[in-house]
């Protein structure tokens, strides 16, 4: 017999539910059996099946998250060597991670992920400009602040674990 959707391809396959001819291009593993397409209604994993309304939560979540622990990044700016540069970043990626996921009820994917590290490039910049505005040292500080951008990029690995 030949194939319903692919009709040059002969078969001995059928669907488990309405016996139509399918190849193994066309076979979908289910539970009960081998089905078509149609009949094994393939659709998205609801974790990773976002509305916009949900991105738009997720963004606003990043926005407001941002500032806040870019905030608090700041004000912590002392410890910013080594170690506690370290643990700045993760806490920074963590926070914004988990802020954005409560937001959208714990979805995920590469969007998400991306909303995310946005969030931390956020912070990021909040922290470097209070760091110049507040300080003497001002941009002389953010040149040399290899510490403050190593733990910039593991918070946004953080943040983006979070939603994967």
């Amino acid at each position: 017999m030949q194939c319903a959707t692919h009709p040059d391809v002969e078969t001995e396959l059928g669907c488990g539910r309405c016996e139509k001819a399918i190849c193994p291009r066309c076979l979908v593993h289910t539970p009960v059996g081998a089905r078509c397409r149609d009949c094994a209604h393939v659709r998205r994993i609801p974790t990773y099946n976002i509305s916009r309304g949900m991105y738009a939560r997720a963004l606003c979540a990043a926005l407001v998250g941002g500032v806040i622990v870019g905030c608090a990044w700041w004000f912590f700016y002392i410890l910013n060597f080594g170690f506690f540069a370290i643990l700045a970043g993760l806490a920074a990626g963590y926070a914004v991670g988990e802020l954005v996921a409560v937001a959208t009820n714990r979805k995920a994917g590469p969007p998400l992920q991306a909303i995310a590290v946005a969030g931390v490039a956020l912070a990021y910049v909040v922290r470097v400009g209070l760091i110049v505005w507040v300080s003497d040292a001002g941009f002389e500080y953010v040149r040399v602040d290899v510490f403050g951008l190593l733990a910039a990029l593991l918070a946004a690995f953080v943040a983006a674990g979070r939603l994967r």
